[in-house]
């Protein structure tokens, strides 16, 4: 890819800027019922190949994931030189309690600190909420985008 010149990232590298210290956050893009489009930050982490987070079932976010699981997320840095990642996939929900609490203290780690993650395990890792696995199809990995 050399449009506008965007720096295609090496084979690997969004996954290294996903999980990079302080952690971003996921900016996830789904369909409202009516078809217009609704964008939400949420909290992740990887797990294998997939990208991991929590929602309510309730939520615009979760009643979406739930009609139709089709996601994009988009991870940026916000100071030049400007790199950004965006993933598209099919989500997947697992309602599993351990699960739940599991994955909310693991993320909750990455975003609050490992201190603080059984408290955010209690908070969050309870029934209405889903853990949502994204199985990805296509990676958009771009570096150096104002040089």
């Amino acid at each position: 890819m050399s449009h506008m010149g965007y720096t295609e990232a090496p084979d690997g590298w969004w996954r290294e800027f996903v999980l990079a210290k302080p952690a971003r956050t996921g900016k996830l893009a789904v369909t409202r019922k009516d078809g217009s489009p609704h964008i939400a930050p949420v909290w992740v982490d990887l797990d294998g190949p997939d990208v991991v987070f929590l929602t309510a079932r309730d939520t615009v976010k979760g009643k979406s994931i739930l009609r139709d699981g089709r996601v994009a997320l988009c991870f940026d840095d916000e100071t030049p030189p400007f790199n950004f990642v965006t993933i598209t996939g099919q989500a997947v929900i697992d309602e599993d309690p351990e699960q739940l609490r599991y994955w909310a203290g693991r993320t909750a780690a990455r975003y609050m600190g490992d201190d603080r993650a059984d408290e955010y395990a209690e908070r969050n890792g309870v029934p209405g909420e889903m853990v949502v696995r994204v199985k990805v199809d296509k990676v958009v990995a771009v570096q150096n985008v104002s040089d």
